[in-house]
C-alpha cells in the first residue's frame, strides 16, 4: 500500500513509518523536519499550510499512482488552566490538531474517490471523551477531530472510503517537550504542579510506540471499521465506558481521585 503519515519526525509517527516501511509498504512521512530513514521518505511539510499540503500530495503522485492510507498522526498537547489560556495558544492548538487533519483529508480524498477506495485514521485520544483537568483545550481539540470523523464517514462512504478515530492513552514519547504550556496563574499553581507531575509520570509509564504501530497494522487489515477504536492500558481505557454509564458527579469524583485533586 501507499501510506501517508503526518508527524513522522519522532515518537509514534516515526516508529509507525519505519514499522510499516519495513513491512514492504511505500510510506511517505509529512513533518516539518526532514528525517532520514531507510524505510520511508520524508516530504517536509507544515500541515497547517494548505499550499504545502497540496505540494506534498503532488510530490507523492510523481512516483505513485494511488494513495491507499492516510494516518493523521501530527498533533500537539496543551496544558494549563482554561482561565489562563490565551487566544493565540488555543488557535495554535486547534490549527494543528483539527485544521491540519482536515486539510490532509481534503487533499487525499479526490484521489481516494477516483480509485473508489481508501482508509483514513485520525489519531485521537482517550482524553477526547472527557474534559481532563488542566488539559481542557487538548480534550476539546481531539473531541472536535472525533466529531469531524463521525460526520465525514457518512459523506465518503459511497466511494468505499473508510475513516476512523483511533483513541490512544498515554504513549511513552517526548510529547512533554512539545506541549503548549500556558502561563499558570497563582491561584492554580499549587494544584497544577501536582497534576502536571502526575501527567508526566503517566507518559513515562505509557505504552511503547511500537505497540501502537502493531495495533495500527492490524487495524489496516480489517475489512470494515467502526467509527472509534481505543488503544490504551486498561486503567485509562476503562474511563470511557464509565463516563457513559456513571452519573456525572460520581464520575467527576473518580476523576478527581485519579488525578489526585482531592
Amino acid at each position: 500500500m501507499t501510506i501517508l503519515i503526518t508527524g513522522t519526525s519522532a515518537g509514534i509517527g516515526f516508529t509507525l513509518a519505519e514499522y510499516l516501511g519495513k513491512k514492504g509498504h511505500t510510506v511517505f512521512g509529512l513533518s516539518r523536519k526532514n528525517i532520514e530513514s531507510n524505510y520511508f521518505k520524508t516530504i517536509p511539510t507544515d500541515i497547517t499550510d494548505n499550499t504545502q499540503v497540496q505540494n506534498a500530495i503532488t510530490e507523492v503522485l510523481k512516483t505513485e499512482t494511488r494513495i491507499d492510507v492516510l494516518i493523521n498522526n501530527a498533533g500537539m498537547g496543551m496544558v494549563g488552566a482554561v482561565e489562563d489560556s490565551t487566544q493565540e495558544e488555543i488557535l495554535k492548538l486547534f490549527n494543528l490538531n483539527v485544521v491540519g487533519s482536515v486539510q490532509m483529508m481534503t487533499a487525499v480524498l479526490p484521489i481516494m474517490r477516483e480509485q473508489k477506495t481508501g482508509k483514513i485514521i485520525n489519531v485521537s485520544s482517550i482524553g477526547s471523551e472527557m474534559g481532563l483537568p488542566f488539559r481542557g483545550f487538548y480534550s476539546a481539540s481531539k473531541a472536535a477531530v472525533d466529531k469531524v470523523t463521525e460526520a465525514i464517514r457518512y459523506e465518503v462512504s459511497p466511494w468505499n472510503i473508510q475513516v476512523c478515530a483511533l483513541h490512544l492513552g498515554d504513549i511513552k514519547t517526548n510529547i512533554a517537550e512539545n506541549r503548549v504550556k500556558t502561563k499558570v496563574s497563582e491561584p492554580y499553581q499549587k494544584i497544577f504542579d501536582k497534576v502536571y507531575g502526575l501527567m508526566n509520570s503517566h507518559v513515562d509509564e505509557g505504552t511503547e510506540p511500537l505497540e501502537v504501530a502493531e495495533y495500527i497494522e492490524k487495524l489496516l487489515e480489517k475489512k470494515t471499521w467502526k467509527a472509534h477504536f481505543y488503544f490504551a492500558k486498561f486503567g485509562q481505557r476503562i474511563g470511557v465506558p464509565l463516563k457513559w454509564m456513571l452519573p456525572q458527579n460520581f464520575y467527576e469524583n473518580l476523576m478527581r481521585k485519579y488525578n489526585k485533586l482531592d
